[in-house]
């Protein structure tokens, strides 16, 4: 007698890629398998929700995904179907339309009883919108390589753009020290220091500048001649992408307007390495660690776990605990309301142990006054 189906659920990856996307998908997959739902593989995020583009899938889809970075369902941070971009008008404006319904159709259709989002902010509040909204049924997974999202002590991707910021921070070294320069990284994060505070203490950097302190070029200029005069000739600074001088303002590379997250920040690497070097006349040169930071095989940690907050995905939906999103907190997985993952970003506390830990080992924040 064939065993009854318990239910059909779907998975769609939003937003940016981010390592341990694929673990996430392969827990979810054969952890609804085991427990007998049907599971719905949705391809390219929201797009394809919207465009009914979607498979059912099986172990065999699965199998051997878990080291590859990237996502096998594709993924885009645009398309949300509250507010989608279907083209231009005559003038070049985009035409937006509400395309709600179509999500609300394409899943009844499938008679999908929960959609799982593993996404960042953008993704989880367009999930939370589809709950409140369109009576949708959603459990959240928390993922991007910033860690700034609340309610949870680590998202997946973090460990792997870390670990790969403090191998950059590694091999700057060697150059910086041989031709006497200073060497500022820049890396992603956002609006939260997270990366850069992790990477650049793991890193042995001299200054870390994040977007929660913001810092004094002065400040930076008198760190590096104190390394001189304490005969080291060359200076490595980490900073973060959202970094921002005193009284100053964000530096932005450029605007998406169709994205979920339409700033894009970049830049301030280049601006500090500029002024560094016009203010010293020590030769100071920029290295942009970018999308690295995102690709790639995820480390042992994050495989963990990915690999976690899918099976506990899953576990909300077999309990019938909705409109959630699974958390990390004192190292266990918890469920949050997903409405307290859409609210402000996580960021890092400027008095917490970890930036204390840094000032007591020398390095310089921006923030230092002169000494007396």
């Amino acid at each position: 007698m064939q065993e009854k189906k318990r239910g059909t659920l779907a998975v769609l990856t939003g937003g940016g890629d981010c390592p341990g996307l694929n673990a996430v998908i392969r827990a979810v997959v054969k952890t609804a398998i085991h427990h007998g739902f049907e599971i719905y593989g949705i391809s390219n995020g929201f797009h394809g929700l919207i465009c009914n583009d979607m498979k059912l899938m099986g172990l065999e889809d699965v199998s051997g995904i878990l080291p590859r970075g990237g996502t096998i369902l594709g993924t885009t941070n645009r398309d949300n179907p509250f507010h989608y971009a279907a083209g231009e008008d005559e003038k070049g404006n985009v035409i937006y339309e509400d395309r709600r319904e179509d999500v609300v159709r394409n899943l009844k259709d499938h008679g999908i009883g929960c959609l799982i989002v593993i996404g960042g902010d953008g993704s989880l509040k367009i999930a939370y919108d589809l709950h409140r909204f369109c009576g949708v049924n959603v459990v959240g997974v928390p993922k991007t390589i910033d860690n700034d999202l609340p309610c949870t002590e680590r998202t997946f991707g973090f460990d792997t753009a870390m670990a790969m910021a403090t191998e950059a921070l590694d091999r700057l070294h060697t150059t910086a020290e041989s031709h006497h320069r200073v060497m500022v990284l820049e890396v992603m994060g956002r609006y939260a220091g997270w990366i850069a505070l992790h990477s650049g203490i793991a890193g042995g950097a001299d200054v870390i500048l994040i977007p929660e302190i913001p810092y004094d070029l002065d400040a930076v200029i008198r760190k590096i001649r104190r390394r001189q005069q304490n005969g080291k000739k060359f200076s490595i600074i980490t900073v973060a992408e959202g970094a921002k001088p005193i009284g100053g303002q964000l530096t932005i590379a450029r605007m998406v307007k169709e994205s979920f997250e339409p700033i894009r920040l970049g830049g301030i690497g280049e601006k500090l390495a500029r002024e560094i070097e016009e203010k010293t006349g020590i030769e100071s040169r920029c290295t942009v660690l970018g999308y690295l930071q995102r690709g790639g095989s995820p480390t042992a940690y994050d495989r963990v776990l990915s690999t976690r907050y899918g099976a506990a995905a899953v576990e909300a939906c077999l309990d019938e605990e909705y409109n959630v999103m699974v958390s990390l907190q004192a190292n266990q997985i918890v469920r949050v309301p997903i409405a307290q993952a859409a609210s402000k970003p996580h960021q890092v506390p400027v008095d917490s142990d970890i930036v204390r830990t840094g000032r007591e080992v020398g390095i310089s924040f921006g923030d230092e006054k002169p000494e007396e």
